[in-house]
């Protein structure tokens, strides 16, 4: 079928998109790897509906540029400073022992050395793109892991700019050489520019189109400057992905900062998805049928190598932990988008017929991403996550009060009981919490709060109050049916997350502190006292909606498995509340 106007092309890239992916998503194997297959399936060498899958790639690849432009939102220069170590030292690990290992093989299979070194260029690029958004899509970019993964794309991006220096020397000779020194300055300077610019112009700019007060605008101006940045880049020769990534960072302390995310983050949702479809397109189904085994056999063989590179660099800068290495070496498993462009710019090195073969391999490595991340997610994390499970801390000290959990809730309480020279010993579950609040000066221990043999060790025998704070209502659940079960003596106070909750633990005896109910009552007192009621007036029908609110989750726990008795039970307690206030609005006029 030939390719036909552009409403017919958006009809099929919509469609093919909108019925595939939820499939895959419902089957657990990620929107990624759905719009990858709706592209093969709906290209030149699947069903054929669209014959050219160049001419909307170089579209697509705005959703790349928006991506980063989102993700440089979320770090300031200062967290980038942070990452150095791992953009450059990881970065710049990850690429020379890659490209090396592939050169080494290809010249060892009998590939000349040009061709070996141009195959070892492409396959140490990972796949930007596909990474970020696997890693995003099951949020696993924050983790150690995935911050490793993106500071390690990040130099890539920046990579990329000597290897096709490299390429123009192998094809040029060296006439060439001031040209290619006089792009590297230009492309120093534009970047030095950016951020000059960044600073001294771009928020008096944003601040006048915003002062327009006309949506539209904005989102026309924001999509104007991430393209813009991008364009500046390509013309000196630069990532239009590193560039979007400069300026997402220097507007990540912005004020606009948000708003730029909300306008920009449908468009990144839409392009990306179209970038996906599109090289689903150009994967060449037909090597697969005249030789599949070598196709097959490169892109395994990438993976398992760049795999096998991978870990060992994780666990030599610092992830020691086996989840956090693993992660970052599937993420980055693959060959990117990047290869593409370097395999290009060769064409004087490698033969038509490598190229192909070699693109393929780099397609057919893409798609194993989003299956080697679902079994991350569902094999590999919960066994690791038993196998690295850290020991308790030892805790030296006995209180009055316990406190599992210590998040803002279990602070709070911890704060108020301090004031008053009331020792308490607060547990929590989440590592890094117990790190954040000892770098505060706090004092916490790591533990779980439902084993039995944590509570004894935190005096629960001689406590006379556990507080239970956690943040996970079938982990708070567990925790109070263990003490009412083994310390009898023990008073239990616990935060309940839903009704429901509050209506289990009225029925063991324990009284609940509903999560947003007492901040919603102040809400209300507020609320009162700005629509002119008195702070007495005020203060008197709140107690009262309190107390009558309360009596009414009494009264209705025994019921809440018989819906019918339910309903009638709180229409009765709604119908007496109507009577209780306006008794309460006659007294305020």
């Amino acid at each position: 079928m030939q390719d036909h106007g552009f409403l017919h092309q958006a009809l099929v890239y919509l469609a093919a998109g909108v019925l595939v992916v939820p499939v895959f998503k419902r089957l657990g194997l990620g929107s990624v790897l759905g719009y990858l297959v709706a592209g093969m399936a709906i290209g030149p060498w699947g069903i054929a509906l669209v014959n050219n899958p160049e001419a909307i790639l170089d579209f697509a690849e705005i959703g790349v540029v928006l991506l980063l432009f989102l993700v440089g939102l979320e770090l300031n220069p200062k967290r980038v400073w942070q990452l150095r170590k791992p953009i450059f030292g990881m970065g710049a690990a990850q690429v020379l022992l890659t490209l090396a290992a592939v050169t080494a093989a290809g010249w060892a299979l009998g590939l000349s050395p040009q061709v070996a070194l141009v195959v070892g260029m492409g396959f140490a690029m990972s796949s930007t793109a596909i990474g970020l958004a696997s890693l995003q899509e099951k949020n696993l970019l924050p983790t150690p892991g995935g911050q490793a993964s993106f500071s390690v794309l990040l130099f890539q991006d920046l990579a990329v700019i000597p290897m096709v220096l490299v390429l123009g020397l192998m094809q040029s000779g060296d006439n060439k050489s001031s040209l290619d020194l006089t792009a590297a300055a230009a492309a120093i300077g534009m970047i030095v520019g950016l951020i000059a610019a960044g600073r001294l112009l771009l928020r008096p700019v944003l601040r006048y189109v915003a002062n327009t007060r006309q949506r539209e605008i904005f989102v026309g101006f924001a999509l104007l400057l991430v393209i813009g940045i991008a364009a500046l880049m390509e013309m000196v020769g630069l990532s239009t992905a590193l560039g979007a990534f400069l300026g997402g960072v220097l507007l990540a302390d912005s004020e606009y900062r948000h708003e730029l995310e909300l306008d920009i983050e449908p468009f990144k949702g839409l392009l990306l998805g179209l970038f996906f479809i599109a090289v689903g397109m150009s994967v060449d189904l037909g090597l697969f049928v005249r030789s599949p085994l070598l196709v097959l056999s490169i892109a395994l063989g990438i993976v398992l190598l760049k795999t096998a590179l991978l870990y060992p660099i994780a666990k030599t800068f610092g992830y020691c932990g086996r989840a956090d290495a693993t992660l970052f070496a599937l993420a980055l498993s693959q060959v990117g988008e990047f290869a593409f462009v370097l395999f290009g710019a060769a064409g004087r090195i490698l033969p038509k017929e490598t190229l192909d073969v070699l693109n393929a391999a780099v397609a057919v490595s893409m798609l194993s991403t989003p299956v080697l991340m679902m079994l991350y997610e569902r094999v590999l994390a919960p066994r690791y996550s038993r196998i690295e499970e850290r020991a308790p801390d030892a805790i030296d000290e006995q209180n009055p009060v316990i406190i599992a959990g210590f998040g803002r809730f279990g602070q709070v309480v911890s704060r108020v009981l301090g004031g008053m020279k009331i020792g308490s010993t607060v547990v929590d579950v989440d590592p890094n919490q117990i790190e954040l609040v000892r770098r505060f000066g706090s004092k916490a221990y790591y533990g779980d709060a439902t084993r039995l043999d944590l509570l004894v060790a935190a005096g629960a025998r001689k406590a006379k109050l556990l507080v239970v704070a956690v943040d996970n209502p079938d982990s708070a659940m567990q925790i109070v049916k263990t003490a009412r079960q083994h310390f009898h003596h023990l008073k239990v106070i616990v935060r309940a997350r839903s009704r429901t909750d509050a209506f289990e633990y009225h029925d063991l005896g324990v009284p609940a502190v509903r999560e947003t109910f007492g901040s919603a009552l102040d809400a209300s007192e507020q609320a009162l006292r700005a629509l002119d009621f008195g702070p007495v007036a005020a203060r008197r029908v709140v107690a009262r909606f309190r107390r009558h609110d309360e009596e009414l989750l009494a009264d209705q726990a025994p019921h809440r498995n018989e819906v019918k008795k339910l309903v009638a039970v709180s229409l009765q307690g709604r119908q007496d509340l109507d009577q209780l206030l306006a008794s309460e609005a006659l007294k305020t006029r």
